[in-house]
């Protein structure tokens, strides 16, 4: 099948396609005399294996890894466990960081006034640069009280 057919069967554009290729994660395809790419089965199950990687927020690097371990019929489960488990715990600390940006983003949207006044304390707080700083003050004070 042509780029435009793996694109559709596979669900990643030819520009994807084109792009995971170029890094490596995508071996060279079959070309025929004019040049156009061939796609095979197996290309295209390779493809939706890297969409569903993409879709639970892998790196490049990390499904590199793990379509070597996919590929390795020798492979220990245990490696491909350890990869997703770091991810787990990067996806977390993504989660709790946003989470603080909500958190602090709240807590000045409570505090301004929303009004025709010039004054309001999430510029203020953006020109000060201590929007990480809110949510930790906030945490103390809350323990403090506690």
């Amino acid at each position: 099948m042509n780029i435009g057919e793996a694109a559709a069967a596979s669900g990643v554009s030819a520009k994807m396609i084109r792009y995971y290729e170029q890094i490596g994660l995508v071996a060279d395809v079959a070309r025929t005399e004019a040049g156009y790419r061939v796609y095979s089965t197996s290309d295209v199950h390779r493809l939706r294996f890297i969409r569903r990687a993409r879709d639970l927020g892998f790196s490049v690097k990390e499904i590199a890894e793990l379509l070597a371990l996919w590929a390795d019929r020798g492979r220990a489960s245990g490696d491909v466990k350890r990869i997703a488990t770091a991810h787990i715990a990067d996806l977390e600390e993504k989660m709790r960081q946003i989470r603080e940006m909500v958190s602090t983003l709240k807590h000045l949207a409570d505090h301004c006034h929303g009004d025709d006044r010039p004054h309001c304390p999430i510029l203020e707080n953006l020109a000060r640069g201590d929007v990480a700083e809110e949510p930790r003050k906030r945490a103390a004070e809350h323990s403090a009280r506690v």
